[in-house]
């Protein structure tokens, strides 16, 4: 595998990067094994200086941050601020908390007493996606670490500079060496890594053949796991629904980040007597997005991550139309230097065509009308996935009850805010497994010890 850094914008190459040697990588593991053994006797305030000052490290960088991803995979600049701000967010967040969802547990057994205690087992190994450069490392590095674990990650290859720079954070924050480890590595290493006796946990966001695979190696060597995999995320608008409230949040769930996101909107679900209003604006409201410079703070479309992502997303659409779908707009590469497509709506996709239980990771709607709100519900739950979703009505109550009759990780009602470190992520299905963020996510890869005492003078 080679590590490049490649300008989605325009194709320009800039910087390649050398994959570690295994004596290299044994060098590694060996630094971040000997971390362990003194980070884990670490208080939690301790550990909280160090956190807490990569956040603000993190803040004080934001530019030149932000600048390196949207370079390497072209997201807009203000959402690569935007992704920036967050990420110290989440880092401040365990620096606070970490310690209040580790506490000790009281129980009440029927003699003596007890509690639970919790307890880091050692270094944990994260795969991580190139779509949030800093924002997949940072949910990883921010519980984890602060739980007492140290972390080893293996980026995506083609963010390595976005990688490097998260590692160096650390350094300045005075991390001792070996806490958190960038490791430029093949999928073979990645293998022996996880494989090694060292590792005492493994964490993927990534797609399903990745969870399949890591998630197997994992289990063969007996070690815990959390997967964060794909989404085909359903959009709900029921007929009471605000389409002035709606349409906005129904471009933003699916173009954000250009539509390359696990969570996003994808398959928009509209009950009939609002779906061709839904329809007419939502396209409408496509069609006036424009490609650009992602630098450009007055570009509204920015490209796909690389060439591959678009070929792919362009091979999809392709298929899913000659099985019968309707291209209702977009479905071309725009003809301009970079990875940009058009924004596409296809609708008629019935359960035998492939797009219907495909994801489409990029700036592609699938748009399916339905005569009720149980309608809407049976097609939400006929997923391969189950990360997330979203319902639209003017009644709240209502929006809860269809909320909890979907079959997924995570749902909301008249909005798709996901982006708050307090709450937990993830899904369920192919999906994966495990939860990130808030209370959950530090629980994830820590020892919960049962210690039970009586006193010595009380009867047996």
């Amino acid at each position: 595998m080679a590590y490049s850094s490649i300008n989605p914008s325009d194709g320009t190459i800039l910087k390649t990067f050398e994959e570690l040697t295994d004596r290299e990588l044994e060098t590694k593991l060996a630094v971040a094994a000997t971390c362990f053994a003194a980070w884990r006797l670490k208080t939690y305030a301790e550990r909280g200086v160090i956190v807490a000052r990569a956040a603000a490290l993190m803040r004080e960088q934001a530019e030149a941050l932000a600048r390196t991803m949207t370079l390497e995979m072209g997201k807009r600049i203000s959402e690569a601020r935007g992704e920036v701000g967050f990420s110290a967010d989440i880092l401040d967040y365990y620096a606070r908390n970490a310690e209040r969802f580790l506490a000790p547990q009281k129980l009440h057994p029927a003699i003596g007493e007890a509690h639970m205690e919790s307890s880091p087992i050692g270094v944990i190994f994260g795969v991580e996606p190139w779509n949030f450069p800093y924002y997949q490392l940072a949910r990883v590095a921010g519980p984890h670490l602060m739980a007492g674990n140290v972390l080893m990650v293996k980026h995506a290859a083609c963010v390595p500079q976005c990688a490097i720079a998260f590692e160096a954070l650390w350094t300045e924050a005075g991390a001792p060496p070996g806490l958190y480890t960038n490791l430029l590595i093949s999928h073979e290493q990645s293998d022996t890594v996880i494989d090694d006796p060292r590792i005492k946990g493994v964490a993927l966001t990534g797609s399903v053949p990745a969870g399949r695979s890591i998630a197997a190696r994992a289990g063969r060597n007996l070690k815990p796991s959390s997967m964060e995999l794909g989404g085909s995320d359903a959009f709900i608008v029921l007929e009471d629904a605000d389409l002035d409230h709606t349409v906005p949040w129904a471009v933003w769930g699916r173009m954000y980040n250009a539509g390359q996101t696990c969570c996003a909107a994808k398959r928009f679900i509209v009950v009939e007597p609002l779906a061709d209003a839904f329809l007419e604006r939502f396209g409408a409201a496509l069609r006036v997005l424009k490609a650009g410079d992602p630098l450009d703070e007055a570009t509204t479309l920015g490209p796909l991550s690389s060439e591959p992502a678009l070929l792919q997303l362009l091979d999809q659409v392709g298929r899913a139309v000659s099985e019968g779908a309707r291209l209702v707009m977009g479905g071309r590469r725009i003809d301009r230097p970079g990875c940009y497509m058009e924004p596409t709506i296809l609708t008629g996709v019935e359960p035998t065509n492939p797009a219907f239980r495909d994801e489409f990771f990029g700036p592609v709607a699938m748009v399916f009308r339905v005569k009720d709100e149980d309608a809407a519900i049976a097609l939400a739950n006929d997923s391969d996935f189950g990360l997330g979703g979203s319902v639209f009505t003017r009644d709240i109550a209502r929006g809860k009850r269809v909320a909890s009759r979907v079959e997924t990780g995570m749902m909301f009602v008249n909005n798709i805010s996901w982006s708050d470190a307090e709450l937990p992520f993830g899904g369920i299905k192919d999906s994966g497994f495990g939860r990130e963020l808030g209370d959950m996510g530090i629980q994830e890869f820590v020892n919960k010890k049962l210690v039970r005492y009586t006193d010595v003078s009380a009867p047996a």
